[in-house]
C-alpha cells in the first residue's frame, strides 16, 4: 500500500468512526428526549436522566446510599430509577421475597406465632443471657492484657449468631475446622457481601460471562452451595430425633414447628425442604449481621463521642447499683442507652430518611438526646424513623433485635471502661463505611476495654 492509499485508508476509518460518534450522539440525544418527554406524559415519580442501556446505574457510585441521599435532595424523597435485579434465595420462596398472598400470610404467620412475637422472643432471653456472657468473657479475657479488642462485626456476629442459632435452631452445631455455627455463621455474612457485590450480569444478562471471569459467579455458587448442605445437616438431624422432635434435654424449636407443619396435611400451606430451608436462612440473614453491625457502630459512635458515653455508662450503672444480672426491669429503665441505640439506628438505615432537615434538627450530628420525651418510635408509625421498615413487609425480628441489641450494649457498658488505643483521639476515629447490604464500617473499630470490678 503506497502513501496515498495509506492516507486514504485513514480518512475512511476516520470518518467511519466519526459518523458512528456522531450516530450515538443522536441516538442518545433522540432516547434522552423521548424519555423526557414520556415522563410528561404520563404519570411517574420524577427521574435523573438516563442513558442507554445502563440506566441510572452510573449514578449510584460507590457507595449508593449517598448518592441516593443526594438525588433524593434534587428529585424529591419519591423518584423513579432504571436499574435491574435479579431473583436470589432459593427462587423467592422464603418470607422477605415471596409474593404477597395465602402462603406468604401463613409463613409470615408462622415465624411470628413461634420464633418472633414478644411472648416467644421473652422466651429466648436467658439464651440471649448466656450468649452475652459468653462475649463478656471474651472481652474479660483481652483486657487483663490491656491490649486493645477488635470490636468488628466479628465478635459481635458470634453473639448474634449463637442466640438466632439457638432459637431457631435447637442449638448451636458448633464444631471443628470446617463446621459448626462458626462456619455457618461466615456463610452468612460472606453471602451478604457477595450479594452487595456489583454483578453485570444482574444488569446487562447477554454480559452474564464478566461475572464468570472475574469469579463472582463461582463464589456465588460455592457459597449457596455450602449453605445448603450445612441447611440439609440441620434437617437432617431434627428428622432423626426421637418420634417427640427432641433429644433429652433439647426443647422443640422452629424447626420442629416447621417439619411438622410439613406432616401435616391439614395445614393451609405446603412446605418442601427447599421452602423450610429458605425460612432458616430468612431468620440469620435477617437478624445476624445486622444486629452485629448495629453493635459495631454503636460503640464507634460513643467512642467518637466520650461525653455520650460516659452519660450512658453513669446510667447502666446506677440502675444496677451492685453487681447483678440485667433484667427486663432494668432494660426498661435505661431510657438514654434506648435513644443511643435509636439514634444509631437513624444514622445508618434509612439513610435519607434519617437526615432529612424536614423531620430532624442537625440531622449530620450525633444526637442521642433527641429521642428523649419524643414519642417517635421504631415500629413503623413515624415515617421519619423507619429502621425496620413500615407496613407488611416491616421486619418481623424487630423484637428479637431490640431485646439482644439492648441486652449487649448494656452489659458492654455495665463490665467496661472503653477508651481508644494510646495516641488516637476523637478525631482521629475514622467512621466511613464501605458498601454493603448492611452498611459495614470501612475500617475495624479497635477499643482498649478496662473491666470495671477489676
Amino acid at each position: 500500500m503506497n502513501g496515498s492509499e495509506s492516507v486514504q485508508q485513514h480518512y475512511t476509518n476516520s470518518m467511519a468512526l466519526l459518523l458512528s460518534l456522531l450516530f450515538f450522539a443522536s441516538a442518545l440525544i433522540f432516547l434522552l428526549k423521548v424519555n423526557g418527554q414520556r415522563a410528561k406524559k404520563t404519570d411517574v415519580p420524577p427521574s435523573p436522566p438516563k442513558l442507554p442501556l445502563i440506566g441510572n446505574l452510573h449514578q449510584l457510585g460507590t457507595l449508593p446510599h449517598r448518592s441516593l441521599h443526594s438525588l433524593a435532595g434534587k428529585y424529591g424523597p419519591l423518584m423513579l430509577l432504571y436499574l435491574a435485579a435479579k431473583e436470589l434465595l432459593y427462587g423467592c420462596i422464603d418470607v422477605a421475597f415471596a409474593s404477597y398472598g395465602e402462603y406468604w400470610r401463613q409463613v409470615r404467620k408462622m415465624c411470628v406465632a413461634e420464633l418472633l412475637s414478644i411472648k416467644r422472643v421473652n422466651s429466648f432471653r436467658s439464651i440471649m443471657e448466656e450468649e452475652v456472657g459468653l462475649m463478656i468473657e471474651r472481652i474479660s479475657h483481652s483486657s487483663s492484657t490491656g491490649a486493645a479488642v477488635n470490636l468488628d462485626d466479628e465478635l459481635f456476629l458470634s453473639l448474634t449468631s449463637g442466640s438466632i442459632a439457638r432459637a431457631a435452631l435447637g442449638k448451636k452445631y458448633e464444631g471443628e475446622g470446617e463446621e459448626g455455627r462458626n462456619k455457618f455463621a461466615d456463610l452468612v455474612k460472606e453471602l451478604g457481601i457477595l450479594l452487595g457485590a456489583f454483578s453485570v450480569g444482574d444488569y446487562f444478562p447477554l454480559l452474564a460471562w464478566v461475572d464468570v471471569v472475574t469469579g463472582l459467579r463461582g463464589k456465588l455458587k460455592r457459597n449457596s452451595g455450602e449453605l445448603d448442605r450445612f441447611l440439609d445437616q440441620v434437617i437432617e438431624h431434627h428428622l432423626m430425633r426421637p418420634s417427640n422432635g427432641c433429644d433429652v434435654g433439647e426443647q422443640r424449636d422452629f424447626v420442629d414447628v416447621m417439619l411438622q407443619v410439613q406432616k401435616d396435611s391439614n395445614n393451609d400451606i405446603h412446605l418442601t425442604r427447599d421452602n423450610i430451608k429458605a425460612i432458616i436462612l430468612d431468620m440469620f440473614t435477617g437478624g445476624t449481621n445486622t444486629s452485629a453491625l448495629t453493635l459495631e457502630w454503636v460503640m464507634a459512635e460513643l467512642a467518637k463521642h466520650p461525653n455520650v458515653m460516659k452519660k450512658a455508662r453513669g446510667e447502666v450503672r446506677r440502675v444496677l447499683d451492685v453487681k447483678a444480672n440485667i433484667s427486663e426491669e432494668h432494660l426498661y429503665q435505661l431510657n438514654y442507652m434506648k435513644s443511643i441505640i435509636n439514634e444509631t439506628l437513624l444514622f445508618i438505615n434509612a439513610y435519607a430518611i434519617g437526615r432529612d432537615p424536614t423531620s430532624w434538627e442537625n440531622p449530620e450530628e450525633f444526637l442521642p438526646e433527641r429521642f428523649a420525651n419524643n414519642s417517635i418510635d421504631f415500629k413503623g408509625q413515624d415515617f421519619q424513623f423507619i429502621p425496620f421498615g413500615a407496613g407488611r413487609r416491616g421486619c418481623l425480628g424487630l423484637s428479637f433485635a431490640i431485646t439482644s441489641l439492648e441486652l449487649a450494649l448494656a452489659n458492654l457498658l455495665y463490665w467496661f471502661d472503653w477508651k481508644l488505643p494510646q495516641g488516637l483521639t476523637e478525631e482521629d476515629l475514622d467512621m466511613s463505611e464501605a458498601f454493603g447490604l448492611t452498611v459495614p464500617k470501612k475500617l475495624p473499630l479497635y477499643l482498649v476495654p478496662k473491666h470495671h470490678f477489676s
